[in-house]
């Protein structure tokens, strides 16, 4: 068998290759658009490379078969609260049934970060964002993944369980019905606050995107920034991710809610796109956005999913977050313009956003875990640590 550093075109492609072969059994299976993949891995297009580097492999065969990929970061901002050691990513792991294999893939990514002074591993991640890639998924495999999701073959979890990685936190996502009614106490928190003066909640005006991704990142850096488990984001930031995501934005699922005019929480929701790049193969040229703006057009996608949420410390445990969710579902429920809602994922260490899936009359629809193995036994493993609130 051949390790071999994706340093060209041909192995560029073949690394891409890779996830499609070995989930091709799968009819659930949704490729990753190649150029969004490409991008991770692109000093140009990726700004972690600011803070650290990334390297990817792919495992061949003798005669040239591909059999597996893994991808290695280091990030000096990839900080989890409570460790106390140097720790790399590993990524888009993707590997045949065969523990042997694997083992040479995790052992290549190992070597690699020893050389660049790691002492833990942690995957799978990504070289970047959480919403993105992140996490081994372990339930949920007779579903269609959510754009951004992992997805993999059942026996991927084997792999990592038997190399040593250990279970360092779950993910989980929940799902809904569009239509299903709301618990009561919903419809009541949205009267009492609607009945008070100052207090406001209404979708945004795509035509006043930039006042948006101020509120945005007021709202992001105050609910989550400051915990420890992000960065700060800046209205600037907001305001080019916005503008990429504009062409599939539905303004009528993007809620913040307001006290005399400054924002205070915010439901951030998409269209799931991946019921439309599933249509295209990794490929994402003119006649695929042409096809898109068509079935955007016609309203052939019924799928919804959970970007982001927040209330603002100063406002949590009031009820604004059943104030904000209700008055979203005055505009959207009955339309018929979506059917389901699979919400974006909480880990185990947040149990106040699992409550509040759960509050909604969410059921778990997948469980993610993202792995930590740490090199030298030096050091203790412990799980992540619970998110304080304070």
């Amino acid at each position: 068998m051949q390790i071999i550093e994706v340093l060209d075109a041909t192995l560029v492609s073949d690394f891409l290759e890779v996830n499609a072969i070995m989930n091709a059994h799968n009819p659930a299976y949704i490729r990753a658009l190649d150029n969004e993949v490409n991008d991770v891995f692109d000093p140009q297009k990726n700004k972690n490379f600011k803070y650290g580097t990334a390297k990817r492999w792919v495992a061949k065969t003798d005669d040239g078969v591909l059999v597996g990929r893994i991808a290695a970061f280091t990030n000096d901002k990839y900080i989890n609260k409570g460790t106390q050691f140097n720790t790399g990513g590993i990524g888009f792991f993707d590997c045949i049934d065969d523990q042997a294999t694997a083992n040479v893939l995790f052992d290549t990514a190992k070597k690699w970060f020893q050389e660049m002074g790691m002492e833990a591993m942690d995957g799978p991640i990504n070289f970047g964002d959480r919403d993105k890639w992140w996490g081994l998924m372990v339930e949920g495999f007779d579903s269609e993944p959510m754009y951004g999701m992992s997805f993999n073959p059942s026996y991927y979890q084997s792999l990592f369980d038997q190399y040593g990685f250990k279970n360092y936190y779950n993910q989980y996502y929940y799902y809904m019905n569009v239509d299903d009614p709301l618990p009561e106490r919903f419809p009541e928190r949205y009267a009492k606050f609607n009945s008070k003066p100052g207090y406001e909640a209404k979708h945004i005006q795509l035509k006043d995107l930039e006042k948006y991704a101020g509120d945005f990142a007021t709202v992001y850096n105050a609910a989550w920034a400051q915990h420890g488990e992000a960065k700060e984001i800046t209205k600037e930031q907001v305001i080019k991710l916005f503008n990429k995501m504009k062409p599939i934005m539905d303004e009528r699922v993007v809620w913040f809610a307001y006290y005399k005019e400054e924002p205070i929480a915010m439901f951030i929701n998409i269209p799931d796109i991946n019921q439309y790049f599933k249509y295209f193969n990794g490929q994402f040229g003119w006649l695929e956005k042409l096809r898109l703006l068509w079935m955007k057009f016609r309203g052939t996608n019924k799928r919804l999913t959970g970007l982001a949420f927040g209330v603002v410390p100063k406002y949590q445990a009031l009820g604004i977050d059943s104030y904000l969710i209700y008055a979203c579902g005055l505009k959207i429920q009955g339309k018929g313009w979506y059917d389901q809602y699979e919400m974006g994922w909480a880990g185990d260490w947040n149990p106040k956003m699992v409550n509040i899936y759960k509050s909604l009359g969410g059921k778990q629809s997948r469980r993610m875990v993202t792995y930590r193995f740490i090199f030298e036994d030096k050091y203790l493993f412990e799980r992540h640590p619970e998110m304080d609130y304070k």
